[in-house]
């Protein structure tokens, strides 16, 4: 009796082991892929040569048509790997996957980057941030230093309660003292329409008259992207014209030009003064679709501009090295058609 008495006791004790060793093994794999989903919400360059080296660009990439989660990386990799800057990208993340999602208008994770940036460079459409995040960006914007918008940046905010926010005033739809949002106060001009023919026209980038010595345009003689040209209003404050969009008739840089439709601003310089009463440099481009970046002359535009922004035009070279890190394959534009189950840690280079 005895025995069996000690084997019952023996057999309870183990059971109760492995019932708590299985416990902690599943709190620690559901710990494990609470961790994972909040893990790396952004990915770092950092760590090559060049004339860029000590300085840091922070790039955000929340745009849900035209791919900035494909092609911020791979300028921030040209920027880093070619040029020798720090780089920090971050994105719009799914909080419960910890997945780049740029459906997710809510959540961009990371800004915090911002207070050691040098340079802001924004690819946003239509976000609404909570307060925490916006905070970053409004205190980057009024601090003085520069800022580079591409694309769907100039309807970057699209605030639904923008009377329960200090930064409803960037909204797309604000009025008043700030009309225009974001997009016109502060990068030049405001979402208007579509130019050429959306995804039938494409862009031929031409320099515009009387800048062909601006620094930013050394070596950009051949400039096209299957964007279509966005229409503009007038740009706002003391915009100055660098390229102008040319309307193709077709989607290849072959194509003729469409002799009804006129030249049409697609990059602008301008500045723009803040709360603290600093000038910042500022450089907008209303290209930006993915396939944009294939173009050597688009590439060397933008790391161009980044010079620029930063006061580092001196060191802008004749032909700036912008030559694609790795793979850059984009996938197809339009709404949901991102890459599903990436996270930032993903896109590091290997």
């Amino acid at each position: 009796m005895r025995t069996f008495a000690l084997v019952a006791i023996l057999t309870a004790v183990v059971t109760a082991v492995g019932w708590l060793a299985l416990s902690r093994s599943t709190t620690t794999a559901a710990e494990k892929a609470a961790s994972e989903a909040v893990a790396d919400p952004y990915v770092v360059y950092d760590g090559y040569e060049g004339p860029g080296k000590g300085k840091h660009i922070v790039l955000v990439a929340g745009d849900d048509e035209y791919r900035s989660e494909e092609l911020i990386p791979q300028l921030a990799k040209i920027l880093a790997v070619r040029q020798g800057f720090r780089c920090t990208v971050l994105f719009a993340i799914n909080k419960q996957s910890g997945e780049i999602d740029p459906m997710t208008c809510d959540n961009i994770p990371g800004l915090e980057a911002l207070t050691t940036a040098d340079l802001m460079v924004l690819f946003l459409r239509f976000r609404d941030l909570p307060d925490e995040q916006m905070k970053y960006i409004d205190d980057y914007t009024n601090s003085g230093r520069p800022i580079m918008g591409l694309r769907t940046s100039t309807h970057a905010f699209n605030i639904a309660k923008p009377k329960d926010t200090p930064y409803g005033k960037w909204s797309f739809r604000a009025g008043g003292e700030t009309a225009g949002g974001y997009g016109r106060q502060v990068l030049g001009e405001n979402w208007v329409d579509h130019y050429g023919s959306h995804q039938r026209e494409s862009t031929r980038g031409l320099v515009a008259e009387g800048m062909e010595n601006h620094p930013i345009v050394q070596g950009c003689e051949d400039i096209w992207g299957p964007s279509d040209v966005y229409a503009i209003t007038t740009l706002s404050g003391d915009s100055r014209p660098l390229i102008m969009g040319q309307v193709l008739e077709g989607m290849n840089p072959n194509d003729k030009p469409n002799p009804n439709k006129k030249l049409v601003p697609v990059a602008w310089i301008k500045t723009y003064t803040g709360t603290q009463g600093k000038a910042s440099r500022v450089f907008t481009t209303t290209m930006g679709h993915a396939g944009d970046l294939k173009s050597e002359g688009f590439r060397r535009l933008l790391v161009n501009a980044c010079y620029w922004c930063m006061g580092m035009e001196d060191q802008i070279a004749a032909r700036s090295q912008v030559d694609l890190v790795g793979e850059y394959e984009p996938g197809n534009i339009g709404m949901g058609g991102h890459k599903k189950g990436l996270k930032p840690g993903d896109l590091k280079i290997r």
